[in-house]
């Protein structure tokens, strides 16, 4: 949860520091508004391709890993250099540093220690709540925290310490004691009963009671989940009654009743980006002046972390003006969602002032230091109807390593548990799920986030029903189906189309799936052959997701496009240009990312906690009509054509309503009583004419001139915010009260500069949506075949196919490459990918790619992948999130894969060929046959 504040948009002032915001480019040192703004100073790509493709395959620079101070522009050009020290020791005290062996040339210039952090006066932001550097006297608080910043003034110097420090580590170590002990995360629990029909209202469901959690802790810390005697707690209580009365009927089903009883375990990974963590930068001390590079999902919280970290500095360390400078592509694909590090950037920057300073991740650094995918433990309990198939009761139990700091870990765990039923209909559901502090590298947002571990067990169960209820996988999972309309495990329905019938009908046509039972027959002699299958759904949207966009036009109808969503590996660039030019005729031939500033028009301001706020609160701030609940939200790969092109959509919408669409007719010739000039939503662009039947087709660069010249809408720039459902407003503009999916507009007329126009009405989505588990979501189903060879137990991905749906596809090349990658990270997780906890994993600072395997070209079918997209509804169907979705069931299909093709089922990740082997060795496991709860051969069973 984000504490109280109120913050202004304009030149942004957060803990009384001026902040500004723009993004850097390539290496000439040049004003960083006319760099590195794509498709960059070539024409824009014929027939809308990738605006993003040209810089990539020349090498530009597009990460902030390729800066150096010379490449900015008014910097000195020498670049400084940084080290972290970390620790491997999360159970002895820290006893503080010995760098006697960096001496001569390796001597550090400055030494940054938590004592020196206290001197300074330097605060820690709420979300990263625990010491930056460990204090000497102190047990670490978690493997990898930092304990020492070392600066030196050459690479020279740097590189002789760094090679000193990897034979002979300078950190000392007292007295062993227990790992510090820190409080859970998060502690929450999901309860739904339905109604008797499924028109009635719901008995109970968190939408309508609130998301509950138990007030009381066991002596071990653990929450207790069964309500208690007390008179406190009785909102718990209530909730809680219900949910053991599901547990008491899954513990004693009837004779019709299956019910299976498993646990499942998914082990930490790493995210395993481009590039590791790195930053550059540089305070300037006589303009008390701090500019930052940076690369990170979250330009405007890094921004605000950084102010919160210096505000009530000592003089000498608090700033002025913070300037910080975001790369294109700032995601590092998946890793660089709130990560602390730039406050360590910023750090080095202070305590060596006058002086650019690099800090960069090694590979080996960044394992031990970055953040992970939580690992789970899960018990899950389903119970099926013997006759006709039906889901009658859900009962899931999760708990999640953290890590040693919270990041998203109450987030993830929240995710995961209202995924946890995936894409079905059950109307009795209860989910516990609890985040844990330990001592392990921090957990946070990864691909799938949470919904990878819950949805992957819950599909190995069906597939596990399917075969004791001796019925056909697809079928079982078709006859369950959560329909539009239908409640989640909330109690709130889905607000966008559900294909997910349709993707089932592709699997089941598909000659994967018709010819499994022959291509197991064809085996050769040695090699197992099986076929498994698995559907699943994900969430797309924060519950407080917002966009900020600008388009602008020229008079030769040349675009421009600015917004705050950032390059993750997710294609957004040619998203935003793609979704603009569907309005405007013409892809810009401009557009700049990870963009905060170049909205002062809009004169935005914010307070409060838009995930907490009361509906009170929230109507009492929208008297203001400058107010929205947030103003700008990290980039994630499934928000990033729905939110964060969604802005500038508006933006060009407004353009070509009140700047073209008045060209248009005035080219036409078409006067004001004539009928056609309500005709707006019918003309459309082919190429770049604009096109209305029974008219001649217009240049579009004629009607930008001669909107320019009536002095008609040629810019715009907008904000918009959703809680399950667009903000909206309206906006006086041609003489009427336009209202749009915004909260917040500013328009340019011709040549002119922009004007905020004040919203008449303004409706926030109601506060009580922030109950709401999933409104938006998309789906996709998987089919893999996988060949094992029996001696060594090797596992090969012999064939794939993965369909999809995300409503109006903006960029095609973007979602086929996302969901290659979406396959190979899933074969990864489950064959290759681990990292053990605490002592032996990653903290340990050991860690590298020679023992982090993933997922390679030769473990992937390159030629026998086959990607199918359904196309949208209609024309007018929104983009829907896909990024995630694509990966999750892979894993469970690849895990019913083995099943099929070796009788046994594992219930945890990775999947080795030594387990392989060994499971072979084993019977096989038992099918159950009776109400009561059956377990698999604890042979076949692995363990992370």
């Amino acid at each position: 949860m984000r504490p109280s504040r109120r913050h202004v948009i304009g030149w942004l002032a957060a803990s009384g520091i001026a902040l500004g915001f723009s993004r850097i480019g390539p290496a000439q040192a040049v004003r960083f508004e006319d760099t590195q703004a794509l498709p960059g100073a070539g024409p824009a790509p014929a027939g809308g391709g990738r605006v993003d493709g040209r810089a990539k395959v020349t090498g530009a620079k597009l990460y902030a890993a390729d800066f150096r101070a010379a490449d900015m522009e008014g910097w000195p050009p020498t670049t400084a250099h940084a080290l972290l020290l970390r620790t491997p020791d999360a159970t002895h005290i820290f006893a503080g540093l010995d760098l006697s062996a960096l001496h001569g040339a390796a001597t550090p210039t400055e030494v940054v220690t938590a004592e020196r952090l206290a001197q300074a006066g330097t605060r820690v932001p709420p979300f990263y709540a625990g010491d930056l550097l460990c204090p000497a006297g102190k047990t670490p608080l978690y493997l990898g925290q930092p304990v020492a910043l070392l600066l030196f003034e050459t690479f020279d110097a740097f590189d002789r310490a760094r090679a000193t420090l990897r034979e002979a580590s300078p950190l000392r170590f007292g007295a062993a004691t227990k790992p510090v002990a820190g409080a859970n995360y998060t502690a929450l629990r999901f309860t739904r009963v339905a109604g008797a029909t499924a028109s009635d209202p719901d008995v109970y469901d968190p939408l309508q009671e609130g998301w509950i959690s138990p007030g009381f802790l066991d002596t071990n810390g653990r929450p207790i989940w069964q309500p208690l005697p007390v008179a406190e707690g009785g909102q718990y209580a209530r909730g809680a009654a219900f949910g053991e009365a599901i547990r008491k009927e899954l513990a004693a089903p009837g004779p019709g009743m299956l019910v299976l009883d498993r646990t499942f375990a998914t082990g930490s990974t790493d995210p395993m980006f481009l590039e590791p963590e790195c930053g550059l930068a540089w305070y300037d001390p006589g303009a008390r002046a701090l500019q930052l590079v940076l690369g990170v999902q979250s330009p405007f919280e890094a921004a605000e972390s950084i102010a919160h970290l210096l505000g009530a500095a000592a003089a000498g360390f608090r700033p002025d003006r913070i300037d910080t400078h975001f790369a294109s592509v700032g995601g590092g694909f998946g890793g660089r969602d709130h990560t602390p590090f730039p406050l360590y950037v910023a750090l080095a920057a202070m305590f060596l002032p006058g002086r650019p300073v690099r800090l960069a991740h090694d590979r080996p650094q960044q394992f031990q230091g970055g953040i992970k995918r939580h690992a789970f433990r899960m018990r899950s309990q389903i119970a099926f109807d013997r006759e006709s198939g039906r889901m009658l009761a859900f009962a899931g139990d999760h708990v999640l390593d953290g890590g040693g700091l919270a990041n998203y870990s109450a987030s993830v765990a929240v995710v995961g548990a209202t995924a946890a039923i995936g894409s079905y209909d059950i109307p009795r559901v209860d989910v516990t799920t609890l985040a844990e502090h330990t001592r392990g590298v921090p957990a946070g947002s990864m691909r799938g986030y949470g919904t990878l571990q819950t949805m992957t067990a819950l599909e190995t169960l069906v597939d596990e029903a399917a075969v004791a209820l001796k019925m056909d996988p697809i079928a079982l999972r078709r006859r369950n189906l959560l329909r539009v309309g239908a409640r989640s495990m909330t109690g709130n329905p889905w607000t966008v189309t559900v294909r997910t019938p349709e993707i089932l009908d592709k699997l089941e046509a598909h000659p994967l799936w018709r010819q499994r039972a022959a291509a197991k027959a064809a085996a050769a002699k040695g090699v197992l052959v099986g076929t498994g299958v698995a559907c699943a759904t994900k969430d797309f949207g924060t519950g407080a997701d917002c966009a900020l966009g600008r388009v602008e036009m020229d008079a030769r109808g040349h675009i421009t496009i600015q917004a705050d969503a950032v390059e993750m590996g997710n294609g957004i660039g040619t998203a935003l240009a793609n979704r603009v030019a569907r309005e405007l005729g013409r892809q810009a031939d401009t557009v700049a990312l990870a963009r905060i500033d170049g909205f002062e028009a809009l004169g935005l301001v914010t307070s409060g906690d838009p995930y907490a706020i009361t509906q009170e609160e929230q109507d009492a701030a929208a008297r203001d009509p400058r107010w929205v609940p947030a103003i700008s939200s990290a980039t994630s790969a499934s928000i990033g054509a729905h939110v964060g092109t969604h802005a500038a959509a508006q933006a060009a919408r407004i353009i070509f309503r009140f700047g073209l669409w008045p060209a248009a007719l005035a080219l036409w010739g078409i006067a004001q009583d004539d009928p056609r000039r309500f005709l707006w939503e019918q003309a459309l662009w082919q190429g770049s004419d604009l096109i209305l039947s029974g008219l001649p087709p217009l240049a579009q660069a004629d009607v930008a001139a001669k909107a320019h010249a009536m002095g008609g809408v040629t810019g715009a720039m907008a904000h918009a915010f959703s809680r399950w459902a667009w903000a909206q407003a309206a906006f006086p503009l041609g003489g009427m009260d336009w209202i749009a999916d915004i909260d917040a507009l500013a328009v340019r007329s011709g040549g002119g500069a922009f004007t905020r126009l004040e919203r008449s009405f303004v409706a926030f989505p109601p506060a009580s949506y922030n109950r709401v588990g999933t409104a938006f979501t998309s789906s996709c189903g998987t089919l893999v075949r996988v060949e094992i060879d029996a001696a060594s137990g090797a596992v090969r991905v012999a064939q794939a196919y993965s369909v999809l749906e995300c409503g109006q596809v903006l960029a095609p090349h973007v979602v086929e490459g996302q969901a290659q990658g979406g396959f190979a990270m899933g074969v990864g997780h489950t064959l290759l990918e681990a990292l053990p906890p605490f002592e032996d994993g990653p903290g340990n600072g050991k860690w590298n790619l020679g023992d982090y395997v993933v997922a390679r070209a030769s473990d992937l079918p390159l030629h026998r992948l086959e990607i199918e997209v359904l196309p949208p509804l209609s024309p007018k169907e929104p983009p829907k999130g896909m990024a995630e979705v694509v990966m999750i069931p892979v894993v469970p299909a690849l895990l019913n894969a083995i099943h099929d093709a070796t009788g046994r089922r594992f219930h945890a990740l990775p999947v080795t060929p030594t387990q392989v082997k060994g499971a072979l060795a084993c019977p096989p496991s038992p099918s159950p046959s009776t109400g009561s709860p059956t377990a698999p051969s604890t042979c076949a069973t692995t363990s992370p």
